[in-house]
């Protein structure tokens, strides 16, 4: 597995600097890099015209199966193409040796895969933001190790196996266990924008599963609202497990009078039935150090007082 093949499904790049330093450093450790052409294209905020985004995606049925596909960037412009994306031929493709990798956005394209059709994709790294960051004065910045490890375990070997301590995790009343279920989730804005429509999980799918759901620039009252949309939806006590990754890049007001990103979670803990632990501080989401998880596979999570243990392989 040393060929990429970049997509940009979602939003434009931001700056020239990002993906060519990305693809830099990923051609420095041996990686090949098709398609390289898609990160300078421009259309409104998008990353080109909704045909020419949507025609890349449909590509994919087409690549050789050994190929790593990951996309440039999110911010957003998937939901316009998922009623036109051919879910079928895609997973052929995948079911073939194709991994698709992304997150953010991405998160749409992803469920909408394992909801038409149940294949595993990786919800991971993308190449401007965690291949090629850039310093304040334009200079790039090598990539996250943990990152880099824990995706080339997941694209060479198909593992996870990940361990958090306990003083990295709000565990709250939690006790100890151990849960087999799917993985499923990614950025929780994103998924549930997909609520009610064909390219969420069904709860059939989903039942018993480990949901891992992460967000950037959202106040927590907001991100308070989706998840109870999620609650009241049935999606949240659908679950054996939550995970929450990373929820960065806003800021807390005066007026919150000491409300915070912990009182919005034990809000959904009150209202949540309490045998379903909500655990934080999964090393995912808008963040440098972030796992690739596998978005479908069978996954086993080991909880106690010590902390969580997250292993699949697929």
């Amino acid at each position: 597995m040393n060929s990429i093949h970049l997509v940009a499904p979602s939003g434009a790049s931001l700056d020239e600097k990002s993906p060519l330093a990305g693809m830099a450093w990923l051609k420095s450790q041996g990686m090949a890099i098709h398609n390289p052409d898609c990160v300078h294209r421009v259309h409104e905020r998008f990353a080109g015209s909704d045909a020419e985004r949507l025609n890349e995606l449909n590509h994919l049925a087409t690549l050789d199966t050994k190929q790593i596909v990951m996309a440039m960037r999110g911010g957003y412009g998937i939901h316009r193409l998922l009623s036109d994306i051919q879910w079928n031929a895609i997973a052929q493709a995948v079911k073939g040796g194709l991994q698709i990798c992304g997150h953010s956005d991405f998160t749409s394209f992803e469920l909408g895969l394992l909801a038409k059709t149940g294949a595993i994709t990786l919800s991971g790294p993308m190449l401007n933001y965690d291949f090629g960051r850039i310093d304040e004065n334009g200079k790039p910045i090598p990539p996250d190790e943990f990152m880099w490890k824990h995706f080339l375990s997941a694209i060479q070997e198909r593992k996870l196996d990940c361990t958090i301590n306990a003083s990295q995790a709000f565990l709250g009343q939690v006790d100890s266990g151990s849960i087999t279920g799917m993985l499923w989730g990614g950025n929780l804005t994103v998924l549930a924008s997909l609520i009610g429509t064909s390219y969420l999980p069904s709860s059939t799918q989903t039942k018993g599963g480990i949901l891992f759901l992460e967000d950037v620039n959202e106040h927590p009252y907001r991100l308070e609202r989706t998840l109870m949309q999620l609650l009241d939806a049935g999606v949240l006590g659908n679950q054996a497990a939550v995970l929450l990754g990373g929820f960065s890049a806003y800021r807390l007001y005066d007026n919150d009078k000491g409300y915070t990103l912990e009182r919005a979670v034990e809000a959904i803990r009150h209202r949540l039935a309490k045998y379903i632990p909500i655990l934080t501080d999964l090393p995912f989401g808008h963040q440098a150090n972030k796992l690739t998880l596998p978005v479908g596979a069978s996954a086993t999570l080991e909880y106690s007082a010590a902390g969580f243990n997250l292993k699949a392989s697929w």
